[in-house]
């Protein structure tokens, strides 16, 4: 069949376009291999997606700028990456509560680092003007809404989460809670008074005191001078601490005077002879198990609760504000031990002007209104019929507190009496405070001893 000139036309056509189109592609390849990598993707993604995207990818990706060097295409290149993120929305609570809790951390850093450097403690010490406009603040009102919120109803499902993030803010150890499902505390509250398992805080039998809480101790030592120590250097009164007059109910009669200190610090001695005056503080951080138990056996005779205000009593503002634990409002239980005279003071703080003694049901703390320097309410638990008061057990759970505070204890013990434990001291309920030492405890017992209390305290650093 003859072919007619349009057949050898379209021909000659077809095959130069294939060979052109062919030719096209052999050159974009041999081109495409001396990119980079990131290049030849772009040129692939150019050879397949729609005009419109494209344009837009082209942009954002920033690849023109590596070619025309403008400033311009860079901005743009950076600005498409960032619209290119997805952003997810945290709760506005949540961001404020990781930014203060960092913030937080970096002040305290700055404090220690500030202390270590002073020779005198009461350096840091404030004014009196400071301290009274601190006294102004309206501490007890909020404390008294914190209990209201803290009490509050939870949903279940946000019981998971708030107390989570509690407990990573404040580093409590849930493994030791008695029910450690977060959905059956029903609030904070009850979070914060959980109960612990019975087997993760052993009682100490070989020594007479142990500690009544978790915490850390913030000082402890020998009372000299009628003075407390809240920290090393920073004092406060014991006369006013215990109540000025008759701190213990039998000596009213004896003693309805002022006394001075000097005497006030014997009156309360039953063998002055023998025997001295002994004191440590227990301070209870937020995160810690917040009931406290008895130190030691003893005989609860008398209750004493002084109103008052409600600071914080951090480590570091403790050591700013002298007398700070005579400020606050406080719960004094006192009677005897085996050894003489015996207290255990639960000291309220910020958001925590409620405590509670098992013991005593007419004990209500942190009421509105205003009250008398000075003032306190007094409750008597001898019973004239049995010739006793209340006795409790070494370990037995004696109160607790919503939030976190401090315990001080105040004793009698005779001279030879040792601390087992140092300042700054992490502590845990049931474990050793100290002990009298027996005089005749040999040279050879008594190192054993000290080495046995030295590698205890370096396992627990560690």
């Amino acid at each position: 069949k003859m072919a007619t000139p349009s057949h050898i036309l379209r021909f000659v056509h077809r095959g130069l376009y294939s060979n052109q189109r062919q030719s096209y592609r052999l050159s974009s390849q041999l081109e495409c291999s001396f990119w980079p990598q990131h290049q030849r993707s772009q040129w692939h993604y150019q050879q397949n997606v729609p005009a419109f995207c494209l344009s837009r990818r082209f942009h954002e990706s920033g690849w023109s700028s590596s070619r025309d060097g403008g400033g311009e295409s860079r901005s743009r290149g950076f600005r498409g990456y960032l619209r290119s993120l997805k952003w997810y929305p945290i709760p506005l609570a949540v961001g404020f509560a990781y930014i203060s809790y960092q913030q937080y951390g970096h002040i305290r850093r700055r404090e220690d680092r500030k202390v270590a450097a002073l020779q005198n403690p009461t350096d840091l010490l404030l004014p009196d003007w400071t301290v009274q406009i601190y006294r102004k603040l309206p501490l007890r009102l909020l404390s008294r809404v914190w209990g209201h919120i803290h009490k509050a109803q939870l949903p279940v499902w946000m019981r998971g989460p708030l107390l989570r993030l509690y407990i990573w803010l404040f580093g409590c150890n849930l493994q030791e809670a008695a029910i450690e499902d977060l959905t059956y505390y029903s609030n904070l509250n009850e979070f914060f008074r959980r109960q612990l398992k019975p087997s993760v805080r052993p009682i100490d039998q070989q020594h007479s005191l142990v500690s009544p809480a978790d915490g850390t101790v913030l000082h402890f030592g020998k009372v000299e001078h009628n003075m407390l120590e809240q920290v090393k250097g920073v004092t406060y009164s014991l006369q006013t601490f215990l109540g000025r007059t008759n701190n213990n109910w039998w000596l009213s009669e004896t003693h309805s005077k002022d006394l001075d200190d000097e005497n006030y610090q014997q009156m309360l001695l039953e063998n002055p002879e023998e025997n001295s005056l002994y004191h440590c503080t227990v301070y209870l951080a937020p995160g810690d198990y917040h009931r406290f138990h008895s130190p030691a056996q003893w005989e609860v005779l008398h209750r004493r609760h002084f109103p008052g205000e409600l600071f914080s009593v951090n480590p570091g503002l403790v050591r700013c504000i002298q007398g700070l634990f005579n400020y606050n409002e406080r719960v004094v239980m006192s009677g005897c031990w085996d050894q003489g005279f015996f207290s255990m003071s639960a000291v309220g703080a910020t958001n925590v002007g409620s405590i509670r003694m098992y013991m005593d049901s007419e004990l209500h703390t942190n009421l509105p209104g205003k009250w008398k320097g000075g003032l306190f309410y007094d409750r008597v638990f001898f019973d004239q019929s049995e010739g006793g008061g209340i006795t409790v057990r070494k370990g037995e759970i004696f109160g607790e507190f919503n939030l976190g505070s401090s315990i001080v204890i105040i004793f009698e013990a005779p001279r030879t009496f040792e601390f087992k434990v140092k300042a700054g001291q992490k502590i845990r309920f049931g474990e050793p405070l100290g002990h009298v030492v027996d005089t005749d405890q040999t040279e050879d017992d008594k190192a054993i001893e000290t080495q046995e209390t030295v590698e205890n305290m370096k396992y627990k650093e560690a």
